[in-house]
């Protein structure tokens, strides 16, 4: 049934983001439903499907989606939403579910999570109890529904595998809650697609709940373990601790991991019981290929390798921040929305644009910030202890940012190539902020013998009442040695990295010269330079 017409929604987060382009190269027609359509405008599929402004919670906008669809993907949640989330989350189901029926899809799939068996719906953590619920009322929208439900996703960049990879590789010894004897049957992501894609062309009379899951079932202390084997870690030394509730499991999980406490919180609850799967039929509709479901360990290899060749598509922090703010930027000559606090910095840079301009692009994550790492770990932490995101979500590619991607505390929205970075702030604050850094050229025609490229930078802050207002004027004693070090520094970090590639140019040259006054035979065969005949090392 290829050629099909799909909608999907969250295709701004983890598991949306990767689906979209499986559809399409099934040969499936897309469009997308998203509250911020230009966070997909740079994705490497976004000239290939459609994309529509609204939001889930909107029926005119998801009546309006719908139109000549065939099958509808649900992929939202209110996973570390906050209070309320059950709510909003059965409100927009069912604005789903009518809107399809109204519109005449085929099909709706839904991706859920895999309830124990056993335990009545009350007993279940309000995460599962609500994902359940959701399915629920998809399945009684009168339109043939898939529910896939599934455990622990296993996949570069999921809540899941850089929950267990920061926990297995920082701590050699640990204090456990209880729950890491609970038995758990993980799925790699790559199944969890083809699940997705395939449930697509089921026959109309199926309309019903799959249990999803790979073929290992283990605890999640034995997934630790097996973690530190595929990534050639020393054994780990694992201890249970009863007293240790999901409550205080977050917390711990936030401090060790970049995982924030509110998505933490609703993980570990998922643990708390037994998720094993209870039938393995979606097979009969999406028959497994030799090979698949991909065990455990090699999913985790997979996983591992896409980490470390900066392959991550999609991270478990690409969807939005729950309660993150989304105002308009604040622009100088027409803005009217109260005060408007501005730090500007600007430099000269003796370097070209594009070696600025790859310095902007790289920065946070592991290179940091160019500018006092303790003020910013500080700032990072006092975020952890309100409920913030903290520093430590890092970036998704190590060299390219786009549109909409996490970037520690803030997150990319909008980038120019070449010219402009503009951040906006996700970290607990009193107000909204912005931070802004541009490269340019210093001139025309540059400045011979000095400055080549032009570097300015702007951190603006729209306070929210007198709190908003203490803050600034609080911080803004540090923001000579915050921002002004930044600026200096992302100015000398260009110097450097042009020096550097004009390094190997000028030893080519030199080279080059010497066998040009040598009759430009270079090294003749056989000679100990020649590059065929050295011993290889």
């Amino acid at each position: 049934m290829a050629g099909l017409h799909c909608l999907v929604t969250g295709a701004t987060g983890y598991i949306g983001g990767r689906l979209v382009p499986e559809l399409l190269d099934a040969g499936h027609r897309v469009r997308c439903l998203a509250r911020s359509p230009e966070k997909l405008r740079d994705h490497p599929w976004a000239g290939r499907a459609e994309t529509v402004r609204g939001d889930v919670a909107d029926a005119a906008s998801v009546a309006e989606a719908m139109r000549g669809v065939d099958v509808a993907y649900y992929l939202v949640h209110g996973l570390g939403a906050g209070s309320g989330f059950e709510d909003r989350d059965r409100a927009a189901a069912r604005i789903f579910a009518d809107a399809a029926r109204a519109a005449g899809v085929r099909r709706i799939v839904y991706l859920g999570g895999l309830t124990p068996a056993g335990i009545p719906v009350g007993g279940l953590s309000p995460h599962l109890r609500s994902r359940a619920e959701v399915g629920d009322i998809l399945l009684d929208s009168g339109v043939p529904t898939t529910v896939l439900r599934a455990a622990v996703v296993i996949g570069s960049g999921s809540a899941s595998f850089e929950m267990l990879r920061y926990l297995t590789e920082r701590l050699p010894v640990m204090v456990t809650p209880s729950w890491v004897g609970t038995r758990v049957q993980p799925i790699a992501v790559r199944d969890v697609l083809r699940y997705l894609v395939g449930s697509a062309a089921m026959p109309p009379g199926v309309s019903r709940a799959f249990d999803i899951g790979g073929p290992d079932v283990v605890t999640y202390e034995e997934m630790m373990h097996r973690y530190a084997a595929v990534a050639h870690l020393p054994p780990r030394f694992i201890v249970r601790v009863p007293m240790l509730t999901p409550r205080l499991s977050s917390h711990w999980i936030g401090l060790v991991t970049p995982v924030p406490r509110a998505l933490a919180r609703p993980l570990a609850e998922s643990l708390r019981h037994e998720v094993v799967c209870a039938e393995h039929d979606i097979a009969r509709y999406v028959p497994d290929p030799p090979g698949s479901p991909i065990g455990l360990d090699e999913a985790l290899e997979l996983a591992l390798k896409q980490v470390k060749e900066a392959r991550v598509a999609t991270r478990w922090s690409s969807a939005g921040t729950p309660g993150a703010p989304s105002d308009p930027l604040p622009t100088d000559p027409d803005w009217a929305g109260g005060s408007l606090y501005t730090d500007a910095r600007e430099r000269d840079v003796d370097a070209s644009p594009e070696a600025l301009w790859r310095v902007v692009e790289g920065i946070g994550g592991e290179n940091g910030w160019y500018s006092f790492p303790l003020a910013w770990a500080v700032r990072g932490w006092l975020d952890r202890l309100v409920g913030g995101v903290g520093i430590r979500r890092g970036r998704r590619d190590a060299d390219r940012l786009r549109v909409g991607d996490s970037l520690d505390f803030w997150r990319v929205e909008e980038i120019e190539p070449g010219r402009l970075l503009r951040l906006r702030a996700e970290m607990r604050l009193p107000g909204l902020a912005w931070l802004e850094m541009y490269a340019e050229p210093a001139g025309p025609a540059g400045t011979p013998g000095g400055a080549r490229a032009h570097y300015r930078q702007r951190a603006l802050f729209h306070p929210h009442g007198l709190l908003g207002h203490l803050y600034w004027w609080g911080v803004s004693p540090f923001h000579a040695v915050v921002f002004g070090g930044m600026a200096r520094n992302i100015a000398h970090a260009a110097s450097r990295l042009e020096a550097q590639s004009a390094a190997p140019a000028r030893a080519t040259a030199s080279a080059g010269g010497a066998r040009a006054e040598g009759g430009g035979e270079g090294n003749p065969p056989g000679s100990p330079h020649d590059p065929e005949r050295s011993p290889k090392p």
